[in-house]
């Protein structure tokens, strides 16, 4: 058995957001309120973070997350990596370094936004986050007992990796899918996939994209995370098909 947790559903700026009195910011709505993305993927010997996002700390905080085997990244925007120097708690409790699985391009935008933990420090203070890096493509790995298939996917031209837990897979930040990544999606029960919002934009698929997505792929069901402010949960959620909902955070799911 696994649980995945939607830690995070929200784009780069969060809902609401900085200076925004929209419908969707000024909502009372708790699925209206959207930290920036994140899952939480679980079994009962293993946790796995999937990117430190900026809300990194308290999303932690609100899950009472103990302990985390790994970290793997999607990418590398910092809204994924910007929670990168909480890691350090995981390291004073556990009294090792925490394994991070990530593509090259994000090792090196870490290495560049955080060189003091990649480097000789100059003074240890309050530590650094303690690390072992393990660089990945599209080959499956396995962290304790969850199997871990990367899936290729274009966040604009920006390759990025979404990823396939068994029966559920994970693709935010896109606007692509390749067809090979197509075949690695055929058959999955559960899907999350980015859907920003209904206008157009050049690096995330809008709603009806996705939903098209979702057609394709025919999952079970279909949640849309990454989603922008223009989005009102309970207004866009009556608009889409049965077999396709709005993430929101907290949403716990369990696959056999």
């Amino acid at each position: 058995m696994i649980t995945v947790t939607v830690l995070g559903s929200g784009t780069s700026t969060g809902v609401p957001t900085v200076a925004c009195t929209c419908a969707t910011c000024c909502s009372t709505d708790p699925r209206d309120k959207r930290l920036r993305t994140s899952l939480l993927v679980q079994s009962t010997t293993t946790t796995i973070v999937v990117d430190t996002s900026m809300d990194f700390r308290r999303q932690m905080l609100d899950h009472h997350v103990m302990d985390i085997d790994a970290v793997v990244y999607t990418h590398h925007h910092f809204d994924h990596i910007g929670g990168f120097d909480d890691i350090r708690p995981y390291n004073f409790r556990a009294q090792k370094n925490m394994p991070i699985y990530a593509l090259r391009r994000t090792i090196t935008a870490l290495q560049q936004t955080f060189p003091y933990a990649f480097e000789e420090p100059e003074q240890l203070g309050g530590g650094v986050p303690m690390i072992d890096v393990i660089e990945i493509d599209d080959e499956p790995f396995v962290i304790g007992d969850i199997s871990v298939q990367p899936i290729p996917l274009l966040h604009g031209s920006l390759r990025v990796n979404g990823y396939r837990f068994g029966s559920l897979a994970y693709c935010t930040d896109t606007n692509d899918i390749p067809p090979d990544s197509m075949d690695l999606l055929s058959g999955v029960d559960v899907l999350i996939l980015d859907g920003l919002r209904p206008q157009p934009h050049p690096t995330h698929f809008t709603i009806n994209e996705a939903v098209a997505i979702a057609d394709r792929l025919q999952p079970r069901i279909t949640y849309l995370t990454h989603i922008a402010h223009q989005i009102k949960h309970d207004v866009v959620e009556a608009s889409l098909p049965d077999h396709v909902r709005l993430a929101y955070d907290g949403l716990c799911l369990s696959l056999s």
